[in-house]
């Protein structure tokens, strides 16, 4: 995350700060829930397990994470992560269910795919989501994802984006007004 360790992505109703050790506590609290662990395909960690997981993202000089944290109105909400140049894997808690289907995980995903595309050289998307989350599924597909693969096993959908220069031009058109700021 050293890349963008210091950056601040500023929306029309979201912003993105560098995820820090002082959001652990919330998320970690977040995260205990079966309906969110279910919806993320995620297992619970304990606390020390997600700052250390916060401090590897951080600290990891070859990767060019995109770990930042939402913030919408006092509401907090993930959103992880470009693993490798030219690919990103896009994920997003959906942490308050009283801020879910109001666009705002639309607009962080737009500015963070924007961000990775302009910044970074990204050239491809994937998002894996549970196959019962069908308001993501719909999100990712409205954001021009396509249905890859389906894993039974692990009861998820794969959704990938290549980025097109017809793609590219849609996606800093819709992030057009998006401000890119220091922490």
């Amino acid at each position: 995350m050293k890349i963008n360790q210091n950056t601040v992505l500023q929306g029309k109703r979201v912003t993105l700060v560098p995820y820090t050790s002082a959001h652990v506590p919330r998320y970690h609290e977040w995260m205990q829930s079966e309906e969110l662990q279910r919806l993320t395909a995620s297992e619970p960690l304990s606390l020390e397990q997600e700052y250390e997981m916060q401090r590897s993202w951080r600290d990891d000089a070859d990767s060019e994470d995109l770990n930042h944290f939402l913030r919408v109105d006092g509401s907090d909400e993930q959103v992880p992560s470009v693993k490798d140049p030219q690919w990103a894997e896009s994920t997003h808690s959906p942490t308050e269910p009283s801020y879910r289907g109001r666009g705002f995980g639309k607009e962080a995903t737009l500015m963070m795919m924007s961000y990775g595309v302009r910044n970074l050289g990204i050239t491809k998307f994937e998002a894996k989501i549970g196959q019962e989350n069908e308001a993501s599924i719909c999100m990712f597909k409205k954001l021009h994802f396509k249905e890859v693969a389906v894993n039974s096993v692990f009861q998820e959908v794969t959704l990938r984006l290549d980025v097109s220069d017809q793609e590219r031009r849609w996606l800093l058109e819709q992030t057009n007004h998006v401000e890119e700021k220091s922490y």
